[in-house]
């Protein structure tokens, strides 16, 4: 592949590759060719084993190799993408142009990012300090054995990012409207309550688990978990789902199952989080089966440096002046910001994950240029 990379092509040869979570689909392949084309030393990675392997992962490195001889600038995102589902207008592992749009799975979550970016390295040429790319294979899917993989890697090679730039799709309304600078943390659990099966008729023989799954319901319900800050809304519990599994009208059932989400923000931790619910559910009904997971912590990147050469390249390239949002889902971010600063910035999100998935393609232009611009302010 030739020095000039042409961000649309790119994108249509990315989506080409049906990579389903956490199917490499031949993406990390074509990517890794095209980085070698460009002077980065390409590492493939294949990490971890069943039920959550195996994960394909890429690391790439260009210059200095981060001997701290110059800054080093690193790019995060995945080649992933959630299964197209069915009801497509067009072949969603084929791209396809209608109009100003360019249609196709991953065309915006976030294959896009990427050509982009890989188009901006090749138009900005050589380039003093150190640049990465951090792609994996799994962020769609349970994010085990992919950016963390990736970490434990870099940390074997003294790779050690002073800024990082994560492709997610951020912008709004107009490419360029919004930059991510923290996420709120993301901890589910689940609670089974186990009671005794009996006929209504004669309850005396029976425990009705319901009764207590109510009274941690409310109680939960009641928790006033913090009023927000600056850069962050309130944290908020969310009960998914409240299952019995009971068909029949005269019968007391024998089991009760809840479960819930807490998006929290900095001021919580997810371990206290699960605690502070653990402690309800022992209370309510001693010895019912609790279960947790923390899937990712709140972080904030605080203004800085790294927000304020994204945003003058977002502003030099568009005339906006963006957002700084911690608003949304989580990503990959809630592994790297341990690292160093860390924004997520990519193209319009109206379309992600939805059935006919499109980009504007003057937007992948506009992104390239504004990647361009992000490099040439950090690595000078």
């Amino acid at each position: 592949m030739s020095d000039a990379i042409e961000p649309i092509e790119l994108l249509k040869e990315l989506i080409a590759c049906p990579s389903v979570t956490p199917e490499e689909g031949g993406a990390q392949a074509l990517l890794g060719k095209a980085l070698e084309g460009l002077g980065f030393e390409v590492e493939h990675m294949v990490s971890g084993d069943a039920p959550h392997g195996p994960v394909p992962n890429l690391l790439a490195t260009r210059g200095q190799k981060d001997k701290r001889g110059g800054p080093h600038f690193a790019f995060a995102g995945h080649t992933d993408v959630v299964p197209p589902g069915k009801g497509w207008t067009t072949d969603p592992f084929k791209a396809e142009r209608k109009g100003d749009l360019l249609y196709g799975r991953g065309a915006v979550d976030m294959k896009g990012s990427i050509a982009a970016f890989v188009a901006a390295v090749a138009r900005a040429g050589d380039l003093p300090g150190t640049l990465s790319f951090i792609i994996t294979g799994d962020e769609e899917g349970p994010a085990v054995h992919g950016t963390r993989a990736l970490m434990t890697r870099m940390e074997e090679r003294g790779l050690h990012p002073d800024m990082i730039l994560v492709g997610e799709p951020t912008s709004q309304n107009r490419l360029g409207d919004t930059i991510k600078i923290g996420r709120r943390g993301s901890v589910n659990m689940w609670i089974d309550i186990v009671g005794k099966q009996a006929h209504v008729a004669y309850p005396h023989e029976g425990d009705n688990p319901i009764t207590r799954l109510f009274r941690i319901g409310t109680r939960l319900h009641e928790l006033d978990l913090d009023d927000g800050d600056e850069w962050f809304q309130p944290s908020n519990l969310e009960v998914v789902t409240v299952d019995v599994g009971n068909p029949a009208s005269n019968v007391i059932p024998g089991e009760a199952h809840l479960r819930l989400n807490i998006r929290f923000n900095v001021h919580h931790t997810g371990d206290a989080l699960v605690e502070q619910v653990r402690a309800i559910v022992e209370e309510e009904a001693p010895g019912a089966r609790f279960k947790a997971m923390v899937s990712g912590e709140a972080f904030l990147t605080e203004p800085g440096p790294l927000t304020d050469l994204v945003s003058a390249s977002i502003e030099e390239a568009t005339g906006l002046t963006p957002e700084l949002s911690t608003g949304g889902g989580t990503s990959d971010a809630r592994f790297l910001h341990v690292l160093c600063p860390i924004v997520e910035f990519g193209l319009l999100n109206a379309t992600m994950h939805k059935l006919d998935e499109a980009v504007a393609i003057a937007d992948v232009h506009k992104l390239t240029d504004i990647y361009e611009g992000v490099l040439r302010r950090a690595l000078r």
